[in-house]
């Protein structure tokens, strides 16, 4: 098989999201024989150690991400390495980028959320989200192929070894896992904190995972060195296990929704940035889940009361882990990987 490459980054201010659903995609690849080769514009030493660790490729661009020379230099890489297919995913990959890619004669799959290419030049466009649909695309080439939806949900191998998994309810919930992705700029982790340490349960449990990226460590470890309830983890490469051991879970409006869902793990969910609001909304809607909305509206309050609820009610907990583990089926990477090769 010919390698794949993957054109991703990931950085305090992008976050690591783009890379992990990525890894995914390249896991499914690497199972079929595969060879892949990332190729990054930013150093990331935690995010390069686990790609490495996985046994892929990292390579670093040196023009500036985003770029149309971002574009020719990724297409001269794959020529070298005699790719055929490139997969790209970022928000500052526009349309131009994708027909430098295709002008260079490559194949491109380009995973997208919300649209934000004003044109869309690539053989394949994927949109797993719950809320894709063809209203994001009105500007694409004949040749181009959508896979939109939940069908498409990319989870990596170690969340798929937990298929089939079931959960139990307890009627007291009492273990939180507190996960808001790779990077967290603007610290709401900490906030998170606050609000959790303010509930007074007997025997409560709380599990803090902070990213690689995330620049907060220090001081967020300072606010709970001293509870011997709290659990502070640092790019933490057990997150099935953490999952499958919470009652309930507080996280973002990102990828890790969908983890979380495959898991069964009843979440309160908060709005980190403008790209997770759909997700934050259709999720709540669909599996009925707390979305609290932007965490710039949000009380430390609002979020006790959230947590409070949450943790007390025993048909809420168990109304949300049902509707969600029917959401996902983890078969996404595999599927999209047939299609490639088809």
């Amino acid at each position: 098989m010919k390698p794949l490459m993957i054109r991703s980054d990931a950085s305090p201010e992008i976050g690591t999201g783009h890379i992990m659903r990525c890894l995914a995609l390249a896991e499914a690849w690497q199972d079929t024989g595969g060879e892949v080769v990332f190729i990054l514009a930013y150093d990331t030493p935690a995010m390069e150690a686990r790609l490495k660790k996985e046994g892929f490729r990292i390579l670093h661009i040196s023009q500036k991400s985003g770029t149309i020379g971002d574009a020719d230099e990724t297409a001269l890489i794959a020529h070298e390495h005699g790719a055929d297919w490139i997969v790209v995913d970022g928000y500052h990959f526009g349309a131009e980028y994708q027909k430098t890619i295709k002008d260079a004669g490559l194949c491109l799959l380009f995973i997208d959320d919300y649209g934000h290419a004003n044109h869309y030049f690539a053989d394949i466009v994927l949109n797993q989200n719950i809320y894709a649909d063809m209203s994001f695309y009105q500007h694409y080439e004949p040749y181009t192929r959508f896979l939109l939806g939940m069908k498409y949900v990319l989870l990596r191998k170690e969340f798929l070894q937990w298929s089939g998994w079931h959960r139990d309810i307890p009627e007291a919930a009492r273990k939180i896992l507190v996960t808001l992705g790779g990077s967290d700029p603007d610290n709401v982790t900490l906030k998170i904190t606050e609000a959790v340490k303010t509930v007074d349960l007997d025997g409560l449990e709380v599990v803090v995972v902070v990213g690689g990226t995330n620049l907060h460590f220090d001081l967020i470890h300072e606010t709970v060195k001293d509870l011997s309830n709290f659990t502070l983890i640092k790019n933490a490469e057990n997150m099935p296990e953490l999952m499958a051991w919470a009652d309930i879970a507080i996280t973002a409006g990102g990828s890790t929704c969908w983890e979380l869902a495959f898991m069964g793990v009843p979440c309160i969910i908060i709005t980190l940035a403008e790209n997770q609001k759909l997700i934050s909304k259709h999720i709540s809607q669909k599996i009925s889940c707390i979305n609290l909305g932007s965490y710039e509206e949000i009380s430390i309050e609002k979020l006790y009361n959230a947590i409070y609820l949450l943790l007390s009610s025993f048909e809420k907990r168990l109304e949300i882990s049902q509707k969600a583990q029917r959401l996902v089926d983890g078969e996404g990477a595999n599927l999209i990987v047939k299609i490639i090769l088809t």
